[in-house]
């Protein structure tokens, strides 16, 4: 019987590829397969079901594979992880193929979205300028430290510093004076590239129309938009905007039993980036309510006085991923409704 359904073990090098039939009789069992040679391989199986973890170099080979018109799911390893270890002892290459072929042929899966190059390219831009930020904070980190040591205690927002730093470098040593003015040059350099980013990403959100009906939530700005559009497309691969905001780890956990259902806090499952984007457009949103009389804003002052400031926050975040998912699944037959109203 022809191969129905393959299994990949993706890797730098060496790759390992299991295949089964309709009846689940294994057929194809490579436990090492060369990186040049993997193409051929695949490109010679006749149309198939092919599943992968979403790892490093994943949304590459998945596009690869579906110009030889395979269809191709990934899914997040830890998902995978129960199928590997099932009635199976010790873990290897081939051993993961085969519970990769497994695990993507279960109806309750869930899979991860496969991307093309724009999407990619656009989200390099996230990650980098978030990388940018993470290492702003921590050059100011160690100047506040650094200063601390000399008795100088600075405020904790940057610019605040920046315009208080000053006053004290002539009363410091000169080794320590040359260490906080080479810091300082280089968090000037890293809000420079800061701006640059900034730029781009807010003309691909104005460039894209899908982006700029996604702005018109409120506490969703140009950064989140872009982001939401290069994670989760056009949202053909969620059934319903729940499970987008249960993928970026915005509904709460469970712990239910014996007819008792339990609800913890939020799952913080899938895309952490994405998470603190929405739950921060939540707090803007919060705190520009003024004296707004929309429906949308007496939902939540109502929201924050039974709830509390962060459960509201969360709760506005996860509304706005549904709301997004409907945005993108349905375009323009997705009616939004006015902030004003």
């Amino acid at each position: 019987m022809p191969i129905v359904t393959v299994g990949i073990d993706l890797a730098k090098n060496v790759f390992a590829i299991h295949g089964v039939d309709e009846a689940g009789k294994v057929v194809l069992r490579k436990p090492r397969v060369m990186r040049d040679q993997l193409v051929a391989v695949i490109a010679q199986l006749p149309p198939c079901l092919i599943g992968m973890e979403a790892c490093s170099g994943a949304h590459h080979w998945a596009r690869v594979f579906q110009q030889h018109g395979h269809t191709v799911k990934l899914m997040a390893p830890q998902l995978v992880a129960p199928y590997r270890m099932s009635g199976k002892r010790g873990k290897n290459d081939a051993a993961d193929a085969a519970a990769i072929c497994e695990a993507v042929t279960r109806p309750s899966m869930r899979f991860v979205p496969a991307k093309d190059e724009h999407q990619q390219a656009t989200l390099c831009l996230h990650r980098t300028r978030q990388g940018f930020i993470e290492e702003r904070t921590a050059t100011y980190n160690r100047l506040r430290g650094l200063l601390s040591e000399f008795g100088v205690v600075l405020p904790q927002s940057p610019e605040k510093l920046r315009k208080s730093i000053a006053d004290h470098l002539d009363d410091l040593p000169g080794w320590a004076r040359q260490s906080i003015n080479d810091l300082l040059e280089h968090a000037g350099h890293i809000e420079d590239r800061l701006v640059i980013y900034d730029r781009a990403i807010a003309g691909i959100a104005r460039e894209d129309e899908r982006s700029r009906r996604l702005m018109q939530l409120r506490g969703v700005g140009p950064t989140t938009a872009s982001a939401l559009l290069a994670s989760i497309g056009s949202g053909h691969d969620f059934k319903n905007g729940r499970q987008v905001a249960a993928w970026i780890g915005l509904t709460p956990g469970q712990y239910s039993s014996g007819g008792k259902e339990r609800l913890e806090t939020i799952t913080k499952a899938g895309d952490a980036y994405l998470r603190s984007l929405l739950v921060l457009g939540a707090r803007s949103m919060m705190a520009s309510l003024g004296e707004k009389q929309d429906r949308l804003s007496r939902w939540v002052r109502s929201l924050v006085e039974r709830r509390g400031y962060w459960r509201a926050a969360v709760a506005i975040a996860a509304k706005n991923a549904r709301m997004a998912w409907a945005i993108l699944k349905y375009g323009e037959d997705f009616k939004l409704e006015p902030s004003n109203a």
